[in-house]
């Protein structure tokens, strides 16, 4: 563990689950925007946390990142049990959770999150446009036994969260630093590509 990190009690799991159907089946870490794959945003962001850990089940395409990686525990749930993965792969204890697709996430941003941590505090995510974001949230480590055991209900991200003392935090929250909130975004759709300025990876 860093301690001279930024956030030297938490770790960064950067999801990479979906196989990017939408946009022909690409490894969607492996898009990118100004020169950079959105791994290579994600990793840089990574320097200022503790550690850094990749949940992805098929990791052959972020071999040469260098990043620590897991798989999921309970194979099947999507996002939630990668999720799963990730606290149980965590070495501190907290996790900040985000997606490989999203290209936008800044410290200044996940610090709005992060500073909202407390005593009796689970969780911590952003509500937006009546949607919780649990893939830009932080996690207390010590969920993984619980949250392992809701996985058997096939849960969505929300319907756990709800079962923990989820602090919710207003957009308004995250638009103080990120007046777009384009560190919410993520790159599923053919328009996304054009909206943000992305490129998919050459086969």
């Amino acid at each position: 563990m860093d301690g001279s990190a930024t956030f030297p009690d938490v770790t960064l799991a950067i999801l990479a689950g979906g196989q990017g159907t939408r946009l022909g089946g690409v490894p969607k870490g492996l898009l990118s925007v100004a020169g950079l794959t959105t791994m290579e945003r994600l990793r840089a962001l990574g320097s200022h946390f503790a550690d850094m850990v990749l949940v992805a089940n098929v990791p052959e395409p972020y071999a040469r990142f260098g990043i620590r990686t897991v798989a999921d525990v309970v194979k099947g749930k999507g996002a939630p049990g990668g999720v799963h993965a990730a606290l149980g792969a965590a070495r501190t204890p907290w996790v900040f959770a985000v997606a490989c697709d999203m290209p936008f996430v800044t410290e200044a941003a996940a610090r709005r999150v992060l500073d909202a941590r407390g005593a009796d505090v689970d969780a911590v995510c952003i509500e937006h446009e009546g949607r919780w974001e649990p893939l830009f949230a932080a996690y207390r480590a010590e969920l993984v036994t619980r949250w392992g055991e809701a996985l058997a209900e096939d849960p969505s991200l929300r319907r756990v969260l709800m079962s923990f003392r989820t602090k919710v935090l207003p957009e308004d929250a995250l638009r103080a630093v990120d007046p777009e909130l384009r560190a919410l975004a993520n790159v599923n759709t053919p328009e996304d590509l054009v909206r943000y300025g992305v490129v998919l990876p050459e086969r």
